[in-house]
């Protein structure tokens, strides 16, 4: 990785992904937090159900479901987050992402709300604020006294981790 590379990863400079970060955002829960996705990457929501299970994946790649004959890998964002605790109960969901014709899921605590986000709810993100690898949060929104922290879900989901489940599933 070049320099250039390192300091618009690790910088903490969006201030060009926050003017492209307006648009409708899925908000969903983890944890105490609450957490945005750009809508248009959203396939489907669903209810969690019982994954197949692979050998030698990291914890957090839950295993694989059948989703109408295509094979889709299911991550638990609360695991990869590091977030403590993990329980399944009826508010815990799978959002199926399509991402440039790629589908995964991602298990989240529940779904909030489909939110409208203008420039002037975004704001960047300090440092040391969040546990999330600041490499994939686009930015913070402030919309009345809620904060959402936006994921950027397809650098998430491309990560060098992630390969070892695009091994396991083709």
């Amino acid at each position: 990785m070049t320099t250039t590379e390192m300091t618009n990863n690790h910088g903490g400079n969006n201030a060009g992904n926050m003017r492209t970060a307006a648009g409708e955002y899925l908000t969903f829960v983890l944890g105490n937090e609450q957490y945005g996705i750009e809508i248009l990457k959203v396939q489907e929501i669903r209810g969690y159900d019982a994954v197949t299970q692979i050998a030698n994946m990291p914890p957090f790649i839950k295993g694989v479901i059948n989703l109408r004959g295509k094979i889709v890998p299911i991550v638990d964002l609360r695991i990869k987050f590091k977030l403590g605790k993990v329980e399944y109960n009826e508010f815990t969901v799978v959002i199926i992402l399509n991402l440039n014709g790629r589908i995964v899921g991602i298990v989240v605590d529940g779904v909030s709300d489909v939110r409208e986000l203008r420039e002037e709810h975004l704001r960047e993100v300090p440092s040391l604020v969040t546990r999330i690898d600041t490499k994939y949060i686009v930015g913070l929104a402030t919309i009345e006294q809620e904060m959402l922290i936006l994921v950027d879900i397809e650098k998430l989901m491309t990560s060098n981790e992630m390969e070892l489940m695009d091994a396991a599933v083709h």
